[in-house]
């Protein structure tokens, strides 16, 4: 079993110009100042191709940015520690803006956590700088961290946004669909542009090996069609779910797992999300588990609507549920230090379901 979810890019797309010298697994460095890429000077230069295009990176990057989710994890996976990434707002435990599996990692690394958002921290280079991305990406936030390389494999950015951030580095933009970058991917693409694909191989292959031995440890789940949904308690008269385009569900088939009949019907959807009316309830009857953010409230409200009890997971209590804004909800959106952080326990809320029956 391996995690491989093409979605318009491959590791055919990447062309590296000239030697690649790494070999080593993914590398470590205890310097928490920013840069420190431990890439050879020959593995330059490297073009990776995207929606835009192509870019070539000509020199190894020492300061490397990134924007939009998880794009920081690649390199500090691979023992760099960026000079600007964005600032988590979702499931982040303790307000600093940074997760707790980056967290880890950044400490593994060297840096000191507590001075996070701290400017002057900041400015000495000890902490990244994180960027706002609120109300979209902060671009001269980006400019003052004057970067070699902005990473955003993993990211929507549009083309004006895209054009706007190349006039102050090269930008590597995702494959083909918003948001739909696959773990491994955006992996290969990012360590390829830090110089690092070999590294980048290596830390692929770790993430399947814990994925696998996750996966062995909950059996109950490899014959079990899962559906990642977003049910609304005030609101029952539709059924939102993410559809294969989406890294949550993609995921989740990637490991082999069957797949619910609605999203087969629904496979070649590049909209990440889509609705149904409850009055076609019907369509869900062959979902084992329904996986949703909330509360465990939420069972009973299912339960109690006179269209969705009819489903028969629903009926059943087979509802996994991911407290809302926590770290383990972050996480079902997998990225490439997050799931060596809690696999197993995602694994855990995903299978609870069918053993209570």
């Amino acid at each position: 079993m391996r995690i491989s979810r093409p979605v318009g890019f491959s590791a055919a797309a990447v062309l590296a110009v000239g030697l690649v010298a790494c070999s080593s697994p993914a590398p470590t460095s205890t310097d928490a100042s920013a840069g420190s890429n431990p890439a050879s000077d020959d593995a330059f230069p490297v073009t990776v191709e995207h929606i835009y295009g192509e870019t070539t990176i000509t020199q190894k990057p020492e300061r490397v940015a990134t924007v939009a989710w998880a794009n920081h994890e690649v390199p500090l996976a691979l023992g760099i520690v960026p000079v600007g990434m964005s600032k988590a707002t979702w499931g982040d435990d303790n307000d600093n803006g940074v997760l707790p599996w980056v967290e880890d990692e950044m400490t593994e690394l060297g840096v000191d956590v507590s001075l996070i958002g701290d400017e002057k921290a900041e400015q000495a280079g000890d902490v990244p700088v994180l960027f706002d991305e609120t109300d979209g990406v902060d671009f001269e936030a980006v400019a003052d961290t004057n970067p070699d390389v902005i990473l955003a494999s993993y990211s929507g950015i549009t083309q004006e946004e895209y054009d706007t951030l190349s006039k102050i580095a090269p930008v590597i933009a995702y494959p083909e669909i918003a948001w739909a970058t696959s773990v491994e991917d955006m992996i290969t693409m990012n360590s390829t542009a830090l110089g690092l694909a070999e590294a980048g191989d290596a830390l692929i292959d770790e993430i399947h090996a814990e994925t696998d031995a996750a996966l062995e440890a909950h059996p109950a789940l490899k014959d079990a069609k899962l559906l990642f949904t977003y049910l609304d308690p005030s609101d029952l008269s539709q059924v939102g779910f993410y559809t294969p385009a989406d890294t949550r569900p993609g995921f989740l088939m990637d490991l082999g797992l069957p797949v619910p009949e609605v999203l087969e019907k629904n496979a070649d959807s590049t909209e990440f999300y889509l609705t149904l009316s409850a009055e076609e309830a019907d369509k869900f009857n062959d979902v084992d588990v329904f996986i949703s953010y909330g509360d465990e409230s939420m069972i009973a409200t299912l339960q109690a609507d006179p269209l969705l009890s009819k489903i028969p997971a629903v009926a059943e209590g087979r509802i996994a549920i991911l407290p809302d804004a926590t770290p383990i909800a972050a996480s079902a959106n997998p990225s490439p230090l997050s799931i060596g952080w809690g696999i197993d326990d995602y694994f855990a809320i995903l299978e609870a379901p069918l053993l209570s029956e």
